[in-house]
């Protein structure tokens, strides 16, 4: 075990390069100038640091000190002093346990499902369970290095925290206090919308990826989406908002005449690239028109599309796509069931920028009044817990309902 406890800048400079060792061997030992950037990256880090060069170089000598890290001479080129950390080495730590105490030191206090997310350029874990299983064994050790918190008002997981050193104090949570789910538009739509596109056009790729084969997992959702391709009987069936259009592929494989639209044309690419037999366009979902086929959509999915509107949008939103279905036509509705706003500075590793990005939640009974007001009848909602092991950590509301 340690000495004595990891100052805060200890902390990022030993997590800064046990993630470099593995995200970017070829660079690894780090150069000090190297080594800076990687402590005050805006993204992947909380908080975010501007430490400076001697800092960093006073902090490695101390670190040196107490042998938790090495200083080497650079092997090719120009004699340079690298760093190399040594801490892996005194705590003896496998391979998942130092997956976890990185991005714990980088990052603060973070649940299972966060730390399965956040650890998956370091370590595969197989699910949230793997997770909870090392976190466990770490916490066991005759000199725990890690603990759990306690769970927060509406949270749906326990936190975890590594206990190297004193971590950044937390206000208390005012649980009380009311949600403010107009806060995406708190500078105007326009700008929230701007907000979206970008940070969809900047996580495409590795967004694909994660979620290409979610539907794996969801039989449910696979039950939902049979029930819609029955519906629509024939007629064209178009995923609004459909990301890099698995839900879409799905729906043709299953015998639709299934299109995918999406406001973010990095997303369509990936969609076009991905399921290059279906049709993907770039476009709107608050402008949706009938297809040039038909006299309406048999089918019309919102398929987690609408999670960036404020809730005084979603009654128009829901309107808009009920307005081009055909006679006998549903449209199919998923959101997050909550009355929380989250937000992310980062994603996928990406820094969204100023603003973020905002995840709202929607009151189920709220939703289903909004789908009845937009004239469809025999309306059926399920709402279902969140599944730990694909790092879902709120509930999952659908709502199914008919044009008349």
């Amino acid at each position: 075990m340690l000495d004595q406890p990891l100052d805060a800048t200890q902390q990022r400079v030993l997590g800064a390069l046990l993630e470099k060792q593995v995200t970017v061997p070829a660079s690894y030992p780090m150069t000090l100038g190297a080594l800076r950037t990687a402590c005050n990256q805006s993204s992947s880090r909380d908080p975010v640091t501007d430490l400076d060069e001697e800092q960093v170089k006073q902090t490695a000598h101390a670190l040196k000190e107490r042998g938790l890290l090495r200083i080497v001479w650079s092997d090719t080129g120009r004699r340079t002093l690298k760093y190399h950390q040594a801490l892996d080495e005194v705590l003896g730590l496998g391979d998942d346990e130092r997956a976890l105490l990185t991005v714990l030191l980088l990052r603060g206090a973070q649940s299972p499902g966060e730390l399965r997310t956040r650890t998956e350029r370091l370590h595969t874990f197989a699910d949230r369970d793997e997770v909870a299983a090392c976190l466990a064994r770490l916490a066991a050790r005759e000199e725990p290095l890690v603990r759990q918190l306690e769970r927060r008002p509406r949270e749906q997981d326990h936190r975890w925290v590594h206990l190297l050193g004193p971590a950044e104090a937390e206000p208390a949570p005012a649980a009380a206090a009311p949600v403010d789910r107009e806060s995406p538009l708190a500078d105007g739509p326009e700008r929230r919308d701007e907000r979206v596109r970008a940070a969809y056009a900047a996580v495409a790729g590795p967004y694909a990826e994660r979620f290409a084969g979610e539907l794996d997992d969801l039989p449910f959702e696979r039950w939902l989406l049979e029930r819609v391709v029955r519906a629509a009987d024939g007629l064209p069936v178009v995923d609004a908002g459909c990301g890099p259009g698995h839900v879409t592929a799905h729906l043709a494989g299953l015998g639709a005449d299934a299109r995918g639209l999406d406001l973010t044309p990095e997303m369509v690419a990936q969609a076009r690239e991905r399921h290059p037999g279906v049709r993907y366009e770039t476009g709107d979902l608050r402008r949706l028109m009938r297809p040039e086929s038909a006299a309406g959509w048999g089918a019309v999915l919102a398929w987690h599309s609408l999670i960036h509107l404020a809730g005084s949008e979603l009654p128009d939103a829901l309107a808009a796509l009920a307005r081009p279905l055909a006679p006998g036509g549903v449209l199919l509705v998923a959101l997050q069931a909550g009355h929380e706003v989250r937000r992310l500075d980062s994603w996928f590793d990406v820094d969204l920028g100023e603003g973020g990005l905002g995840f709202v939640q929607h009151d189920p009974a709220e939703v289903v009044a909004a789908v009845e007001a937009a004239g469809l009848v025999d309306v059926e909602w399920f709402v279902r817990g969140p599944r730990a092991a694909l790092g879902e950590t709120s509930q999952r509301l659908y709502v199914l309902g008919g044009q008349p």
